[in-house]
């Protein structure tokens, strides 16, 4: 079942509204979204760089997208394990750009991962591996 960029985003604002922090859905297709976070003050940390909630956050909600692309549109899908290495500091004032992809989907449990980047940039500022627990059906 593939949904498509347009009900995953009328989805998320519906069920997920605090989602908008976090980043807008630009793209998705079946297992795969990419959503982008313009940068702005609330998102920098002392130093001047994007801090690690707000990434972590953003690779988050944009593996959900990827996850509900797939499966359909399940609320109480949830994260269960997030693991996120941080590789270079994002280049200032550009916005971050999040490639979600699953790595494989199954009856209780999807894993995923989620490369980000700055805007321009070839390389990663951070890559992040994501499990989630998928409610059986009642």
């Amino acid at each position: 079942m593939t949904v498509s960029t347009e009900e995953l985003r009328h989805f998320l604002a519906e069920q997920f509204p605090q989602g908008e922090r976090f980043g807008t859905l630009e793209r998705s297709g079946d297992g795969w979204a990419e959503m982008s976070l313009p940068v702005g003050d609330e998102h920098l940390r002392p130093g001047g760089t994007v801090s690690g909630p707000t990434l972590m956050a953003l690779a988050d909600v944009a593996l959900y997208a990827a996850l509900l692309s797939q499966i359909g549109l399940v609320p109480l899908a949830v994260t269960n394990n997030l693991n996120i290495n941080f590789l270079r500091k994002p280049v200032a004032g550009e916005p971050i750009i999040a490639y979600a992809r699953m790595l494989k989907v199954g009856r209780t449990l999807g894993v995923g991962e989620v490369y980000l980047r700055s805007r321009g940039g070839e390389d990663p500022v951070a890559h992040a591996t994501i499990s989630y627990a998928i409610p059986g059906k009642s």
